[in-house]
């Protein structure tokens, strides 16, 4: 048979060309890796958090500034009516420029500047507690696309084996071999297995958009694709190692023993803005009224000193006094919930490889090989109809639950991630 294909032109083929490795570029599949890079690079609610780190740097800018020194200008004497009838209303003015600057005393601006950069520091512990939740988020998005893709290849190849059953029943019937309602009854279980990939489309596309919104990304869902290994792990430490690990990498704890940390130096800062702070002036003062012919110009010098009589910061003092209790209190919480996380996060893990472990070693080819047999069978007359779609149904819901078993233990190890504060089981 001869084929007649449309003649391109010479330019028409350069742009085919051009176009094709972008094509394939926009098409090509994410590793974890890749994902999780891209979100650190694009993800909103992350860079705003990022922001309130360096404003919380700024802070430290505004917290060891020195306090500004005072100007003033005073001038009296001036005359306000004729004196023996003539009027000089600037002989008499004398003008006093003043500069004056609060000196502050026992550390004030070295412990403010302190104080907020320990602000800082938790600040950023919570910004890495943030990025920490949200990676769980990502990575619980990943999973669930690894599943669904998982999902719907199996939905895709059980239809295949099962339409080489419908042609061979076919065959059977037009033998004589079965019934019209025995191929009636096979091809209309048909349905469940296109129903089955429809569900799993969804569920895949589904997926694919919240892993799209968590990196803030407009690429067409049909273009977006994410690969990696759909599977299971059996090799965990212990619990204890995952509890060292946690208590050192946890931002949320480290926020915790940083926020200790500030409210003594609160304290301090407390105490020192209890102390007096002078205030040093000094002043010029020019008299042309001045009897002394020889003093119309002078200098002066003052100090201002508060009487702290009745105010002594003693309500900060004790307030500081308590945060520091109320700091340390909060603080061991947050242990004892890391402590908890790790402790819930390893058992969910640890119950997910136990289930899975049989599954991999004899459920799964248990299940091939009765749905075969049975198969095989009942397409040589040797099983019933309805052992036959019995084999199938038990075969499906074997693979299903294994997907989700597989699923639900890298979630589990998600979590377990999560609760450790760093990445423990890849």
């Amino acid at each position: 048979m001869n084929r007649v294909f449309p003649s391109l032109s010479a330019p028409a083929v350069a742009v085919l060309l051009a176009l094709a490795p972008v094509s394939v570029a926009a098409q090509q599949s994410l590793t974890w890796d890749q994902v999780k890079v891209r979100f650190e690079a694009s993800n909103p609610a992350l860079k705003a958090d990022a922001d309130n780190v360096a404003e919380m740097k700024a802070e430290e800018v505004t917290a060891y500034l020195r306090p500004n020194p005072q100007f003033s200008v005073t001038a009296d004497g001036t005359q306000i009516a004729p004196h023996n009838g003539v009027w000089q209303p600037l002989a008499g003015t004398f003008v006093v420029p003043t500069l004056s600057y609060l000196h502050e005393r026992d550390h004030k601006r070295e412990l403010r500047l302190e104080s907020a950069q320990e602000g800082t520091r938790i600040t950023q512990s919570q910004h890495e507690d943030l990025e920490r939740n949200l990676i769980f988020n990502l990575r619980s998005a990943f999973v669930a696309t690894l599943q669904a893709k998982f999902i719907l290849e199996l939905a895709r190849a059980d239809l295949v084996y099962y339409d080489k059953i419908i042609d061979i029943s076919q065959s059977r019937f037009k033998a004589g071999d079965i019934a019209q309602i025995d191929l009636d009854r096979i091809e209309l279980q048909r349905v469940q297995y296109e129903s089955e990939i429809q569900i799993a489309i969804v569920n895949l596309r589904t997926a694919k958009i919240q892993l799209l919104q968590l990196l803030n990304d407009r690429t067409p869902v049909d273009q977006f694709d994410v690969t990696g290994v759909f599977d299971f792990n059996d090799s965990l430490q212990t619990a204890e190692t995952y509890h060292d690990a946690a208590v050192a990498a946890r931002p949320d704890l480290q926020a915790a023993l940083q926020t200790i940390q500030q409210s003594q130096t609160n304290h301090k800062l407390a105490i020192s803005n209890g102390s007096t702070d002078p205030t040093f002036g000094g002043w010029y003062t020019w008299n042309s009224s001045n009897n002394n012919l020889n003093a119309t110009q002078t200098l002066g010098l003052s100090v201002s000193v508060p009487l702290r009589i009745f105010d002594k910061n003693q309500g900060e003092k004790q307030r500081t006094q308590i945060d520091i209790d109320r700091a340390a209190q909060a603080a061991e919480a947050t242990r004892a919930q890391v402590f908890s996380d790790v402790d819930t996060a390893y058992e969910l893990v640890r119950s997910n490889v136990a289930l899975l472990k049989p599954y991999k070693e004899k459920y799964n080819d248990q299940a091939v090989r009765v749905r075969d047999t049975v198969s095989y069978a009942y397409l040589h007359g040797g099983a019933s109809l309805m052992d036959f779609l019995n084999a199938q149904s038990d075969y499906r819901q074997v693979q299903l639950a294994y997907a989700q078993l597989i699923g639900a233990y890298l979630t589990a190890a998600g979590q377990l991630n999560l609760a450790v504060g760093r990445e423990v089981i890849p």
